[in-house]
C-alpha cells in the first residue's frame, strides 16, 4: 500500500511533552504493547491491526494481542491479563465507552501508560487518545447526502450507544442537517440508536419503520455495515435506487455498491497511517518519552491528549483519486461488478 514509509521516523522525531509516564526505560528493553482489540468483525480492523503490528516490529517492539468478540467483560478480563504478562503500554480499542473506564484507571494506576486507539474510553483519564476526526466523519456523510436530498424525509442510523465515536458523529450529522430540519426543508423520520454494532439489531428497528418507508429519501449510516443493511431493507420493499445512503469506513464492498450506483458516499479513513502513528506514540510511552499532541479532548472528568487525523469523503467522482489510489483497494475489486472497467 502506498503510504509514506517515511512515516514511522516521523513519529519518534515527535518533540515536546503532554504526557510523561514514570522513570526512564532500559536503554536494550524491548518494549512490550499489549492491544485490546473489541472485535475484528469488521473490514477495517483486520488492516488496523496489521498495520500497527508492523510498525511496532519495525520500531524494534512486541506485541501481545487479545481480541474481545464484542464482549466488554470479557474484554475487561483480557486487560487485566495483559497487564499480569508485563505489558509496558497498553492500546486499547473499547468495546465500552464507560464500562471500561475503570479497568483501564486500574491500568494507569499501576504506571501503565494507556493509549485509547479510535474510540475514547471516558472517565479515564488516558495518556492519549488517536482518531479520525469523528465529528467530521459525521458532517461529511450528512453533506453528501444533504448535496442530493434538499428536500423530504431523513433516516438517521447511528453507531453503538456506548460507542463515544457514534455520540461525535451523530453531533456532526445533525450539525449539518439542522438548518434544513429548522427551516422545514427536510424531516428527520426517525432515528436509531442501537445497543451495539447490530445489523440484526437495526433490521428490527427498520422493520418498525416499514409504514414509513416512502417518507425516507436519505439516510446516514454509522458505517457501511449498517448502510448496507439499509440498502437491503429498502431494496426488498420497493425502494432500490430511490434513496440516498451515506456510510463510513470504504469498505470494499461499500465502494463497489458506489461504483454501481446503490450507495451514495462513503467515507475513507487511512487506517495504516492512524496505526502507524499509534504504534510510534505506544512505543515512546512504552519506552518513557514525552510526548506532545496539538489538541486535546473531555473524556468526561478531565482534557486528555488527541491526534486527530483527517477523515476523506468518498463518491463515485474521487474513488480512483482516494481509495484506489492509495492502494486501500484495487481497480479491479471495486469494479468487479462493472463490465469494461478494469
Amino acid at each position: 500500500m502506498r503510504f509514506l514509509l517515511g512515516a514511522l521516523a516521523l513519529i519518534l522525531g515527535l518533540l515536546g511533552a503532554s504526557c510523561s509516564p514514570k522513570g526512564p526505560a532500559s536503554v536494550d528493553h524491548v518494549p512490550v504493547i499489549g492491544f485490546s482489540q473489541d472485535s475484528l468483525v469488521l473490514e477495517r480492523w483486520q488492516r488496523d491491526i496489521a498495520a500497527f503490528q508492523d510498525a511496532a516490529r519495525d520500531l524494534g517492539a512486541q506485541v501481545i494481542l487479545r481480541v474481545a468478540n464484542q464482549d466488554v467483560a470479557f474484554q475487561e478480563f483480557q486487560v487485566r491479563e495483559l497487564v499480569k504478562e508485563g505489558i509496558d503500554v497498553l492500546v486499547i480499542v473499547a468495546n465500552d465507552a464507560d464500562r471500561l473506564s475503570s479497568v483501564v484507571r486500574e491500568v494507569r494506576a499501576k504506571g501503565i501508560p494507556v493509549v485509547s486507539y479510535d474510540r475514547l474510553v471516558r472517565n479515564a483519564g488516558v495518556d492519549l487518545y488517536i482518531s479520525f476526526d469523528n465529528e467530521k466523519v459525521g458532517s461529511l456523510m450528512a453533506s453528501a447526502v444533504l448535496g442530493q436530498v434538499k428536500q423530504g424525509g431523513y433516516l438517521i442510523i447511528n453507531g453503538a450507544k456506548t460507542d463515544n465515536n457514534a455520540v461525535m458523529i451523530n453531533s456532526g450529522i445533525l450539525s449539518v442537517l439542522r438548518p434544513s430540519v429548522d427551516s422545514g426543508k427536510i424531516r428527520i423520520v426517525s432515528e436509531i440508536w442501537p445497543e451495539a454494532w447490530d445489523n440484526n439489531e437495526v433490521r428490527a428497528s427498520l422493520e418498525l419503520l416499514l409504514p414509513q418507508i416512502q417518507d425516507i429519501q436519505g439516510i446516514v449510516a454509522g458505517d457501511d455495515m449498517l448502510a448496507e443493511e439499509a440498502i437491503r431493507f429498502f431494496s426488498e420493499n420497493g425502494r432500490s435506487g430511490l434513496v440516498k445512503v451515506a456510510g463510513q469506513d470504504a469498505d470494499l464492498a461499500a465502494c463497489q455498491r458506489i461504483a454501481e450506483g446503490s450507495q451514495l458516499a462513503t467515507i475513507y479513513k487511512p487506517v495504516e497511517r492512524l496505526a502507524l502513528k499509534a504504534a510510534g506514540f505506544a512505543v515512546m510511552l512504552a519506552n518513557r518519552e514525552t510526548i506532545e499532541t496539538d489538541g486535546s479532548i473531555d473524556d468526561g472528568s478531565t482534557a486528555v491528549p488527541y491526534v486527530r487525523l483527517e477523515p476523506l469523503l468518498v463518491t463515485r467522482a474521487n474513488l480512483e483519486a482516494t481509495v484506489i489510489k492509495d492502494g486501500f483497494h484495487a481497480a479491479k475489486d471495486v469494479y468487479q461488478n462493472i463490465p469494461g472497467k478494469p
